[in-house]
């Protein structure tokens, strides 16, 4: 997820397109493009806010990678430089020194194209951006860092499935998670409606693949429902009515309301959302869609933590392995952003 100042208020006035990763170093056990896997070296930056970003926490989690990489939580609220570190002491992020993460970018490589977008992994050492390649970072995490994962992490892209799941993902980027946005920024009519109807058609087609399986690809989580998740979570929050995505909430369809309580009742999944993150982002950021700046009171968070009953279903959430075990100090989101 980008942001900036004057792109802010452009949303809404122009089709939307989702800008390519810029910078796509790959951080591999063999360190074949200069960046090898190494406790310590580098740092995590996110938003709570962002779904994008939303993946990665997820995944660090459930992989126990909370010792080998570091997280700085960005301010959901960005200004005219972007992303910023304000939720730290004196407004600096207290590992690599800055106030924004857009001095991480520019040490990599001044006058880039493009914005300054998270989730992104930084070079402790250097203060270089490393990657912001937002699809193969959770990728990478789950199979080039597997050294460092915790005893009983789960395999999360299972070799076997893999073709299975990069199909089942494709669709689900293609008409949800980049879908919700098209139709969110869409500057004409023709377009916002073509894009809210394929939003919904590929949810009724997902609802039918998980009426009868807990998960979306075999009998445990996968990157898949990661990816799924992250839209879900914040779909009746601002994806229905920032977004014009209304034809029906997530509370109103059984299927994958209960699938998606029971992934943000599992460990490693509702305790990395931020609800209160999430609202004033997308509310008071998107000025081009709401000028007013003003956050909605609800949805009613209250039935996230009621019985979802998937479990009838089957399926072993962590396959072979275990859930990861409390959140680690200083990570926790703070009470008002849970139900």
């Amino acid at each position: 997820m980008s942001g900036g100042g004057e792109g802010n208020s452009a949303y809404g006035h122009k089709a939307f397109k989702r800008s390519r990763s810029h910078f796509a170093d790959r951080i591999t056990a063999d360190g074949r493009d200069g960046r090898p896997v190494e406790a310590g070296r580098y740092r995590l930056v996110v938003s709570r806010a962002c779904p994008w970003a939303s993946r990665s926490l997820v995944a660090r989690r459930l992989l126990g990678l909370e010792d080998a990489l570091s997280l700085a939580v960005v301010d959901p609220i960005q200004d005219d430089r972007s992303w910023r570190f304000t939720l730290d002491a004196d407004g600096r992020d207290p590992v690599l020194g800055i106030r924004f993460l857009s001095e991480a970018y520019d040490r990599r490589e001044t006058g880039y194209p493009g914005g300054v977008s998270v989730p992104a992994i930084v070079d402790v050492p250097s203060g270089e951006l490393v990657t912001n390649d937002f699809q193969q970072i959770t990728l990478d995490l789950a199979t080039e860092w597997s050294a460092l994962h915790r005893p009983g992490a789960p395999d999360l892209y299972p070799r076997a499935l893999r073709d299975e799941i990069d199909s089942v993902m494709a669709e689900v980027y293609e008409d949800v998670n980049n879908g919700v946005y098209r139709a969110g920024f869409a500057s004409d009519q023709e377009e916002y409606e073509a894009a809210c109807a394929g939003v919904f058609r590929r949810l009724e087609l997902l609802a039918s693949r998980l009426a009868g399986q807990r998960y979306l690809v075999g009998d445990t989580i996968t990157e898949a429902d990661i990816r799924l998740f992250t839209t879900l979570v914040r779909f009746d929050a601002v994806y229905h009515g920032h977004f014009k995505c209304n034809l029906w909430k997530l509370t109103e369809n059984p299927v994958l309301w209960a699938y998606t309580r029971d992934l943000y009742q599992t460990p490693g999944f509702g305790d990395t959302v931020d609800f209160d993150h999430i609202k004033r982002h997308y509310y008071q950021v998107h000025t081009g869609i709401n000028p007013t700046r003003i956050v909605p009171l609800g949805p009613d968070l209250s039935g996230w933590l009621s019985p979802h009953h998937r479990e009838e279903l089957g399926g072993r959430p962590f396959g072979d392995g275990t859930p990861p075990g409390p959140v680690r100090p200083g990570e926790e989101v703070p009470p008002r952003g849970r139900p």
